[in-house]
């Protein structure tokens, strides 16, 4: 199953580079091959299950080993197509 996951290390800092918190959390998804975006409030990460997962795991661990002070996380399935033209989405 696909996943798509979205995180967001603290403290977070507004002007110039990213903390390093932030940047050893993207290093680490992108080292387990997830498809990443990284962005100013926070960075989304996707990828079947089997690789996600496991990877959040490194993830987290990264950001704190970092200076992380607290790192929110949210997983939800992946969208799937709709299943007909009223919008309903196939298995809903």
């Amino acid at each position: 199953m696909r996943l798509n996951a979205e995180f967001t290390t603290e403290p977070f800092i507004g002007e110039g580079e990213p903390p390093e918190h932030a940047r050893a959390a993207l290093r680490a998804a992108e080292e387990a091959g997830l498809s990443v975006d990284f962005g100013p409030l926070g960075t989304g990460v996707s990828g079947e299950d089997d690789a996600l997962l496991p990877a959040l795991g490194r993830i987290v661990s990264a950001a704190f080993a970092h200076g992380a002070t607290r790192v929110t996380l949210q997983v939800e399935p992946a969208e799937q197509a709709p299943s007909s033209e009223d919008g309903r989405r196939s298995g809903a």
